[in-house]
């Protein structure tokens, strides 16, 4: 007679089975030197954030204003039934506001405390650097950026800077959005 499994022994097996077929993960065992992450822009900067600290990318959903809020601080959104803040990112470092528009999009990014979305001027997709294009000094990452930068990297005419979403989501201002 087989052996009856429980429900945990069957969850783990599915797991390890279907991480066997993870996407991407031979190609990152085979690519040492390789940085993989989400490419967008705000402002004239093009930025790249970790896979891992980009939970989702939605279209903007509709904002419902907070009184005495920042001005970066958009409102919060009712996103699956969870209310989130909506940050505009680029008002937030270039005290500039951003344009919406139709085809806007907004990063989901987990913190403590529950998860928060930033606009972003426009979403490139996914990008990927090699070390080699590394730049030694962090030419570009300048002002309010700087602080967020952890790495630049130059293909062709254009530098990406690898924007820290965590740093952003613990930096205390970006935390207290009460005016």
């Amino acid at each position: 007679m087989a052996r009856v499994r429980s429900p945990y022994e069957i969850l783990a097996d599915y797991e390890r089975r279907s991480l066997v077929h993870v996407a991407g993960l031979p190609e990152q065992l085979d690519a040492p030197g390789l940085w993989r992450g989400v490419g967008f822009r705000i402002g004239g900067k093009r930025l790249a954030a970790g896979f891992d600290e980009v939970a989702e990318i939605l279209p903007m959903p509709q904002v419902t204003p907070v009184p005495g809020a920042q001005p970066w601080m958009l409102g919060v959104a009712n996103i699956r039934g969870n209310l989130l803040p909506i940050v505009d990112l680029k008002q937030f470092l270039e005290g500039e506001r951003t344009v919406l528009h139709e085809g806007q999009r907004v990063l989901i990014v987990r913190q403590p405390g529950g998860d928060v979305a930033i606009t972003i001027d426009e979403l490139y997709g996914q990008r990927s650097f090699h070390e080699e294009h590394r730049l030694q000094e962090a030419e570009a990452a300048q002002g309010r950026y700087a602080h967020f930068i952890e790495a630049m990297y130059r293909l062709g005419e254009d530098v990406w800077s690898v924007f820290s979403l965590q740093k952003l989501a613990r930096t205390p201002e970006f935390r207290q959005a009460a005016a």
